[in-house]
């Protein structure tokens, strides 16, 4: 047997330099359109040999910079999501308020076929880049430069062959301008109808050629600013307003009954919590409902009761007030610089530099208390409440939501380095070579606002008299006092830990903005900060050539690229200290720190079998593998094969079969286990047994009664709170493997010059795909087996019993992690259509569509589960159809470009749910409405120098659907852009 060692030596030993190609300068097709694809070759996604984009037998879909300078945004996100391939990608949306995660504010990540940001391999002229994510490979869009963009090249499937793991489901190449120069600079404004959400950007490039043209040195800075936008700044989503599906009070379904034809959910507005308030809940007979809120002790208004924690109106807090942004603010700053110098044909020195600097800020909730113990000698207690509380009890509970200590926040700034220092040339007139060397770095300095730090609060609401007539803490009269608060299952339990006794400040909760001054809450409340760093070095070479003048097929010579790769990968993460003993509100945060690294060979050849015959215009076939030595699991495989038959001209038909894996990355090999919180529809209530599988209702009963619940069929969960948890990684884990198959043609009628059709089926089949499983999920498959005998039951922590007055049957912990454990499965039909048509007096016509059919998308979480239609479900984002058409008009110095979006209408909630519930909502609710979006945008060219251009996006200025707030489009609204772009000749004299 070969070691590990072994193994590399051998690979080393077959390739010479332990070379790897970096992708040929990619060649613009003529803008006006052409009868013929342009004669030369240009690099496409998905190959290491030159070949024009439409002979390859890979589907790819191609946008260019002025696509993205058309749509008016100044994020790169925004608009490759109208991509339908890339509909389902991380924006600003997803990355602001309590959507992003802890620590992902701000995040632009690009997903793949709705398959993970973890499997999209994200590429610059067709290297990596470092990663911004702790313990990832997953590469933040805005780090990369708008202005230095000629194209972006998006390929479904099997890249793993030509470029390595994570392309599972695809990559996507960001290729830059070359050979700049002269100067240009471009300046942007939009704004919302609202006069709110906007984007400004500045970019300035510089180049010169020098040396006869056989040396280029340009330079770019470009500074990009987005706005923060609140979700309260719509009306519509704000207050009382705001509209929302709530179970239906006037349903009659009770345990296993799933259709009495009234709908569970209906839509409601003016929607609170019943069990707390903004001005602190007091409940006096500790049944978990406020009596009396606020500083005067009123008594609590209930409202109209809604089913499990809500109500109508009333003294709760309304469900609108956690609602929080609708985007961070982003500012970014990116300067690149890119160098070459040909000494001659056989050594052509580059250089590539890049510094980016992002910093994204975005609120979510504030920090909420339930079941607080607030002994009857506290002071602050209302004077109206007193005569009700219960000796027994000897105190109250209060249930709060602290806006008044202000809302989270995260200010997150993340600065990536980049440098690429490569060779490459000729060896003979058939031969060349390409090495490189790639180096990256990110930091992350995460900063969270207004957190709390526990074992003060607990102290500080522990209010007594100091005896003169004033209130202190009780800790500052007992020195060896300690919390008691046998009620709160939510928070952790802890002596003083960050102050001494004497330094408590007392602290008011009854009633809002209470708390007395705002020096007592400053002592509760800090700021804490998080660091992450990750390094990435990646040391490549190949040798590309064919066969001409060697041997040759009657299509032509063979052409081939055999290369290597050494990469390696590490993240650190230090969590602040007080996080890191569960401190703060927040979760409990470990470190973590991790690396490997992986050696790789590929080879990749093109065989053109026949060309310019009798049905056999051209017909070729195509293959790469790449083996790979992980030091994290060791050796892994991948390869693709694929054809391309063109009967005649006009059509071509082409297809690839692959294998593509996936290794687990750092975090998810070497996260060590932190706190997290879920929300979580216990499987277990009233009124969601009729969900599950046949086995549900049977398992609850057996689960339920075992915990001393004494009528399984009536219990519910009414916390309105989230519960806290446990997740961390697995070493044990190994690589996903999928089998990719696209099948396609491409038509370019003679008869209609300047036309071109595709249409490609692809069908991705997803093996031991790493999958950490939600709390949710985990919970619902415990009682949705045969048995509750399983491995999910183990993970959920149920309270046996009523001990410290907690409710027998409740969730009250879980443990979730990776595991190679999931299936998944998509399938569906990518097309597109462009045409030119140029007229003699009316100038140039065209039309692209892009759209995507999804046929399928499903996936079997968990070994023993039942699959998981994802399929036109809106939660996933994932419609039936989308059309992208874009129609131009150019005539002089005038050019138009209208867009329209197309997205069709999407299932509110989850298949499983309809399928099991048919009436689980409306008929006329089931679906979140189709969409039909129009942008409109201009170009106007005053001279050669100088270019104006503008536009409206959404033109209509569409909603989101009722109870959405960014689906099926944003809540921007109409958006107005405006924006300049000058062009000067070469610095040193001369026109470009």
């Amino acid at each position: 047997m070969f070691t590990r060692k072994d193994r590399l030596l051998l690979g080393a030993a077959a390739l010479p330099a332990l070379a790897l190609l970096s992708p040929m300068q990619a060649l613009a097709q003529d803008a006006e359109g052409s009868d013929q694809a342009s004669e030369q070759p240009i690099i496409v996604t998905g190959s290491r040999i030159a070949r024009p984009e439409l002979d390859t037998p890979n589907p790819v879909t191609v946008v260019t910079a002025q696509d993205i300078a058309n749509s008016g945004t100044t994020n790169l996100t925004d608009y490759l999501k109208t991509i339908p391939a890339l509909q389902g990608s991380r924006s600003s949306y997803n990355s602001s308020g309590d959507r992003a995660g802890i620590g992902g504010t701000g995040l632009n990540l690009l997903d793949l076929r709705n398959l993970g940001t973890q499997r999209t391999l994200v590429l610059i002229d067709g290297r990596r880049q470092v990663a911004s994510v702790d313990g990832t490979q997953s590469v933040d869009i805005n780090t990369i430069p708008t202005d230095l963009i000629e194209r972006v090249e998006v390929l479904t499937g099997g890249a793993s062959a030509v470029y390595g793991a994570d392309g599972v489901s695809g990559v996507v190449n960001f290729i830059q301008k070359k050979d700049f120069e002269g100067l240009t600079a471009r300046v942007q404004n939009g704004l919302s109808k609202y006069g709110d959400a906007g984007q400004r950007l500045i970019a300035i490039t510089a180049g010169h050629n020098f040396a006869d043209g056989r040396g280029n040195f340009a330079v770019a800075w470009e500074h990009g600013e987005e706005d923060r936008l609140s979700s309260h700044s719509r009306k519509w989503l704000d207050g009382e307003n705001k509209v929302g599906f709530f179970l239906n009070s006037a349903d009659t379904e009770t345990g296993n009954q799933n259709n009495d034809g009234i709908p569970d959910y209906i839509p409601l507005r003016n929607i609170r919590y019943n069990d707390t308030s903004r001005q602190g809940g007091i409940d006096v007979d500790f049944d978990g409902i406020p009596d009396f809120v606020g500083a005067q002790g009123l008594p609590y208004d209930p409202g109209t009761p809604v089913p499990l924690y809500y109500q109508q109106g009333g003294s709760g807090t309304l469900a609108s007030d956690y609602a929080n942004d609708l985007l961070p603010r982003i500012n970014r700053d990116i300067v690149s610089a890119v160098f070459h110098f040909d000494f001659s044909d056989a050594f052509k020195l580059y250089a590539e530099g890049k510094y980016a600097n992002t910093r994204s800020y975005s609120v979510a909730q504030p920090t909420w208390d339930y079941y607080l113990y607030i002994p009857e000698d506290n002071p602050y207690i209302p004077a109206a409440v007193r005569p009700y509380i219960d000796p027994d009890n000897g105190g109250v509970l209060v249930n709060r939501d602290n806006f008044d200590f202000g809302r989270r926040g995260e200010d997150i700034t993340r600065e990536t380095i980049r440098g690429v220092l490569g060779a490459k040339g000729d060896l003979s007139p058939n031969l060349s070579y390409d090495v490189s060397y790639v180096y990256g770095r990110s930091k992350i300095r995460s900063h969270y606002t207004n957190n709390m730090i526990t074992d003060r609060y607990y102290a500080a609401i522990d209010a007594v008299s100091d005896g003169n007539g004033g209130v202190t803490c009780r800790v500052n009269l007992d020195p060896s006092w300690t919390p008691y608060q046998p009620y709160n299952n939510t928070r952790s339990e802890i002596p003083p830990t960050t102050f001494s006794p004497g330094d408590c400040m007392p602290l008011n909760l009854f009633g809002e903005n209470a708390a007395g001054n705002q020096a007592a809450l400053d002592w509760i409340m800090a700021d804490t900060i998080d660091r992450t760093t990750l390094t990435q070095h990646v040391l490549n070479g190949a040798i590309t050539g064919n066969s001409k003048g060697i041997f040759e097929l009657p299509g032509g010579p063979i052409s081939f690229a055999l290369g290597g790769e050494y990469r390696k990968e590490k993240s650190s993460f230090v969590a602040d200290e007080l996080a890191a003993q569960g401190l703060t509100f927040t979760n409990s945060l470990g470190n973590t720190k991790g690396s490997f690294d992986v050696w790789e060979a590929f080879a990749e050849v093109d065989v053109p079998i026949l060309a310019d015959m009798p049905f056999a215009k051209r017909l070729g076939v195509n293959g790469a593998f790449r083996y790979s030595d992980y030091s994290s699991i060791g050796s892994t495989n991948a390869w693709k094969v694929g054809g391309e038959w063109a009967p005649v001209r006009d059509i071509t038909l082409r297809g690839t079969y692959s294998k593509a894996v996936r290794a687990p990355n750092i975090s998810e090999l070497y996260s060590q286990v932190s706190q997290t919180y879920e929300f979580i529809d216990d499987p277990c209530g009233s009124n969601y047994l009729q969900n599950g599988t046949q086995y549900r209702v049977n398992n609850c009963q057996a689960l339920l009664s075992s915990l001393g619940v004494a009528d399984p069929s009536k219990y519910d969960d009414t916390r309105s709170s989230n519960i806290a948890g446990y997740s961390g990684g697995n070493p044990n884990l190994r690589e996903e493997t999928a089998k990719t198959w696209t099948a396609g043609v491409v038509i370019q009628p003679s008869f209609i010059p300047r036309l071109s059709i595709t249409a490609d089926w692809y069908d991705i089949r997803i093996k031991n795909a790493i999958n950490t499983v939600d709390a949710q999920t985990v919970a619902d498959l415990c009682v949705d087996q045969a048995t509750l005998d399983n491995q999910y039951c183990s993970a959920i922590t149920r309270q046996n019993g009523t001990a410290g007055g907690a409710k027998a049957g409740n969730i009250i912990s879980f443990l979730t992690g990776p595991l190679n454990v999931a299936n998944i499965r998509t399938s569906g039909l990518d097309f597109a259509l462009n045409y030119v048509l140029p007229t003699d007096g009316y100038g140039t016509f065209g039309a692209r569509v892009v759209g995507n059919y999804l046929h399928r998308l499903k996936q079997v979480p968990i070994p023993g589960a039942d699959a998981v239609n994802e399929a036109y479900v809106a939660a996933n984002v994932s419609p039936k159809f989308q059309v992208t058409t874009d129609l131009t008009w150019a005539k002089g110095p005038v050019s138009l470009d209208w867009q329209v979006n197309y997205m069709s209408a999407m299932y509110r909630y989850d298949r499983q749910t309809i399928a099991s519930n048919p009436d689980v909502v409306a008929p006329k609710y089931l679906k979140l409405k189709e969409r039909f979006t129009h942008d409109l945008s201009m170009t106007y060219d005053i001279d050669d120098q100088f270019q104006v251009y503008g536009g409206i996006n959404n033109m209509f200025d569409q909603k989101p659907a009722l109870g959405s707030m960014n689906t099926p489009i944003s809540a921007v609204g109409r958006y107005f852009f405006l924006g300049a772009r000058i062009k000067l000749a070469d610095l040193f004299g001369g026109a470009k």
